[in-house]
């Protein structure tokens, strides 16, 4: 055989290689991978054969699959759509399942999970018509409601949680929107649904309690400092600290004024206590300076602020700045700065000092069941972090306490209970209202809900507004909905 004719019989043999291996490959190595793509037709015609899981709340769907007349077979329906939108997401034969549990919990759902093998085995077998799972969640429905309710139409977010598990018992974000105008199967009615949700400058499509622009948790935040100077061992609540009308900053012009443009007690001093009790920013402002920046850091990542978390919805963390000179220090000790954070992880911050200084890993989905309502999977509440000692946590809990019953928070009381709580009046943006904070737990003495609020640019109070003023009132709603 001649020289030429050995090398096309060697790049034939390479094509066909190629082509060997490039098959074998997209069969099994890539399979599955574009077997899940949201862009397969194939699959999702597949998947809509079947009937998709229920998200079931207090036993009742949230989202479910009704029969359809059409080559789809099922259509997804959101029974309570304005309410769960965030928590459900939407599940569109367009663009796939997204915005919620419907896209992190799609394999699920969709009965494709490895979970649900033995499962799709036995459907086989028994000729039984298979169906995807169905999620029973931890939310509390009366608390959801009246998140929904009390928050209105005031863009913002609102989280409850269990502090003794991390069980989410609310979760809201305004603006809302419904999930059924993405999962019709008129297809011009979906893409012109899903134009002007994406054209909407307020984002409804986002859930601002987990995701989106995080926010500037203002006086909110004043717990971390004062966990960090609690567990530093060198503060007691009782401890006096300096608290001017201002408190001059080195290495800068600029000073850090109280809002009221007063001292915070005689002789320009205060106790710990009082100082968040009045929301004193020059006290705070010293305190972080007095800690310094990598026990403040510290602290704030013992809370949770940093970690990556999934509910099973990813978190986008909430961060401290990596590098603080002392005048970012004291700003940020009072929760401005370049301090950014979910809703979620205020709640958490308080959840932490409910439950004894530990912090619990919030979770979402409560089991997972069969299409016969068998379990096949139920949470397990896990710890994710020891924030302070239990003694610390009972003093902040008085601290928290009194911010509530004589200062700030007034507007939080529960007749006849005890309330934990923490304002914050946020500033974000120069010529903009400030963003309103509440956080919180109660009861006091036997804490059975923690919520965090907050209401963007002050809310319907605008210019006027305050934590104190325009969040208490919506936490208190919440909170009064799971302990009545």
């Amino acid at each position: 055989m001649n020289a030429p004719i050995r090398r096309l019989s060697a790049v034939v043999a390479l094509l066909f290689m190629t082509l060997l291996v490039s098959s074998t490959w997209i069969q099994f190595v890539q399979a599955k991978e574009l077997q899940e793509r949201p862009d397969n037709r194939r699959t999702l015609l597949a998947t809509y054969a079947r009937e998709r899981g229920q998200i079931l709340v207090d036993g009742a769907p949230v989202a479910k699959s009704v029969p359809s007349n059409d080559e789809l077979k099922w259509l997804r329906t959101y029974p309570e759509a304005r309410q769960y939108p965030h928590v459900t997401g939407y599940y569109s034969f367009i663009y796939g399942p997204g915005g919620g549990l419907e896209a992190t919990e799609n394999a699920l759902l969709s009965g494709q999970s490895d979970k649900l093998f033995y499962r799709r085995v036995s459907d086989m077998l028994t000729g039984r018509k298979g169906a995807g799972a169905s999620l029973e969640l931890t939310i509390n429905p009366k608390a959801q409601e009246a998140a929904d309710k009390a928050l209105g139409d005031q863009r913002g977010a609102v989280v409850a949680l269990d502090p003794r598990t991390g069980a989410i018992l609310a979760m809201v974000s305004h603006p809302d929107y419904d999930p059924g105008s993405l999962t019709s199967h008129d297809s011009k009615e979906v893409v012109a649904s899903w134009k002007k949700l994406n054209a909407d400058p307020t984002r409804p499509l986002v859930n601002r309690a987990i995701s989106g622009n995080l926010y500037p948790p203002g006086s909110t935040f004043k717990i971390v400092t004062a966990a960090a100077a609690l567990s530093s061992g060198k503060f007691t609540e009782e401890t006096k600290i300096p608290g001017p009308a201002t408190l001059d900053l080195p290495e800068t012009d600029s000073d850090l004024p109280n809002s009221n443009k007063q001292a915070c007690g005689p002789d320009n001093k205060t106790t710990l206590k009082h100082a968040l009790e009045i929301s004193c920013n020059t006290a705070f402002g010293w305190l972080g300076m007095e800690l310094g920046a990598e026990d403040f850091r510290a602290q704030a990542a013992k809370f949770g602020v940093g970690d990556s978390l999934e509910i099973p919805m990813r978190v986008a963390p909430s961060s401290v700045p990596a590098e603080l000179n002392d005048p970012q220090l004291a700003q940020s000790a009072i929760g401005q700065y370049d301090v950014r954070v979910t809703p979620l992880q205020v709640a958490m911050i308080s959840s932490a000092v409910a439950n004894r200084g530990v912090v619990m890993k919030p979770y979402l989905v409560k089991s997972v069941l069969s299409s016969d309502l068998d379990t096949i999977e139920e949470a397990s509440p896990s710890q994710l972090s020891q924030a302070v000692e239990a003694d610390d946590a009972s003093a902040l809990t008085r601290m928290m306490e009194a911010v509530v019953e004589t200062g700030s928070g007034q507007a939080a009381q529960i007749s006849g209970v005890s309330v934990a709580g923490k304002t914050g009046t946020a500033q974000h943006a120069v010529g903009k209202p400030p963003h309103a904070w509440f956080t919180g737990f109660a009861p006091a003495d036997d804490p059975q809900v923690a919520v965090a609020v907050v209401v963007e640019d002050g809310g319907n109070a605008g210019n006027e507004a305050a934590g104190g003023r325009v969040a208490a009132p919506i936490a208190k709603a919440v909170m009064e909905a799971v302990i009545r």
